[in-house]
């Protein structure tokens, strides 16, 4: 009898969880045509000030979070990837690629108020309340950059195992970054500026979005290979794996919700991954979204998702290009052009003293032509990636009717 009453209360137990269960609908809420120039990388969510900051190549626009009104810009900050915001301080930050410094501005005014220097090319950057300081992960220059968020000044360099990717804080003293080029993940000690550890992750490839369940110490990290790797925080171990959408770049995590979120650029895919139990993760939902739209913001509170994208085509691809390898592209368009004149030069001449032979004046003219194109390109560069920003940016957004 006793066995009996055991197992009909297990049954009771089983079918209340599943009734009680938050169950997900998301949908689009809102699309809005925010425009601007310059291609895009992170974005953030301000619950303070209930915005959304989006990096926009050489600057940063700030979004109402409800409307998707444009409310603000931030200016000169060339290179932008991501952005991160001490709102104790009243004090954001941006990883600027192009020139290797932070830029550190006022959250209310918006206003650029200092800088810091970095690594190469920083691109993610996250605040740590811990310590309060700031980190830039360095893909030029594998390492992380901290500084300290109240003067502004470098704390030091934390040398990495390969390129990084992005980053999450646990609010205790620990950083965590993904290491792209070695599958693996890094925690790293906020207070010290020393490695802790090195963990490898199997099944996981190119490890790029990264988020925490703080309570939980579980670190959901989105790979290539379109899966969700979670790690246990103390240990590094492999929790378990979930299946996700072909292109990921963020991950985000609602701790009231219990959601992990991918977002999944390649096939135009959300995914939405409920934590059943701290060691057992089910995928709720695959919501369709659109190509491209690789990164996002979440309210945590609210469960509400920010992703933004454009129309993809050959223009959008060339500008995305253009862009990342900004700092090799511009100087070799220069050489390469001046190289080209010198060599139109010579073949010129030579026509000239042969009476303007018709192959080397044919010759010399194509090259004259090609030197112009490359050295009047290399100066007017940031001209010609304006030229081929999005004409159709826009920002989406999508929410649950049972998340609210």
């Amino acid at each position: 009898m006793r066995h009996r009453s055991f197992f009909l209360l297990l049954a009771i137990g089983s079918l209340g969880a599943r009734l009680c269960a938050i169950p997900t609908d998301y949908h689009l809420q809102k699309r809005v045509d925010v425009g601007a120039t310059g291609a895009w990388d992170y974005l953030i969510y301000d619950p303070a000030g209930r915005r959304v900051f989006v990096s926009r190549a050489t600057h940063v626009m700030v979004l109402n979070g409800e409307s998707g009104a444009t409310l603000g810009d931030i200016p000169g900050t060339l290179g932008v990837h991501g952005i991160a915001l001490a709102p104790e301080l009243g004090k954001g930050f941006t990883s600027n690629g192009r020139i290797n410094n932070v830029t550190i501005f006022d959250l209310k005014t918006l206003r650029p108020i200092g800088q810091a220097k970095s690594g190469s090319n920083p691109d993610a950057i996250i605040y740590d309340p811990a310590s309060k300081r700031v980190f830039t992960f360095n893909g030029g220059s594998d390492n992380a950059t901290a500084v300290d968020a109240e003067s502004g000044q470098p704390a030091g360099t934390i040398p990495l195992a390969g390129r990084p990717e992005f980053a999450v804080a646990d609010g205790q003293g620990t950083v965590f970054v993904n290491i792209e080029s070695k599958n693996s993940l890094t925690a790293i000690d906020s207070r010290s500026l020393s490695v802790k550890a090195n963990w490898n992750m199997p099944g996981c490839d190119g490890p790029s979005g990264l988020s925490m369940d703080r309570q939980h110490r579980r670190i959901f990290s989105v790979c290539g290979n379109k899966v969700m790797a979670i790690i246990d925080a103390d240990s590094g171990k492999l929790v378990t794996t979930v299946p996700i959408g072909d292109g990921p770049d963020a991950s985000t995590f609602s701790p009231r919700l219990g959601m992990a979120f991918s977002s999944n650029g390649g096939d135009g895919t959300l995914t939405v991954v409920h934590e059943d139990s701290p060691d057992k993760f089910t995928v709720a939902q695959n919501v369709r979204t659109e190509a491209g739209a690789r990164t996002m913001a979440l309210d945590e509170e609210t469960g509400t998702v920010y992703l933004v994208s454009a129309t993809s085509g050959p223009t959008l691809i060339l500008s995305f290009i253009l862009e990342i390898f900004h700092s090799i592209l511009r100087p070799a368009l220069c050489v390469l052009g001046v190289i080209l004149l010198l060599r139109s030069l010579l073949l010129l001449f030579r026509a000239r003293k042969r009476g303007w032979a018709r192959k080397p004046a044919w010759w010399g003219g194509i090259l004259l032509i090609l030197s112009l194109v490359f050295v009047v390109w290399s100066w007017q560069y940031d001209a010609v990636l304006m030229a081929l920003s999005p004409k159709d940016f826009h920002l989406t957004i999508w929410q649950s009717n049972n998340a609210r």
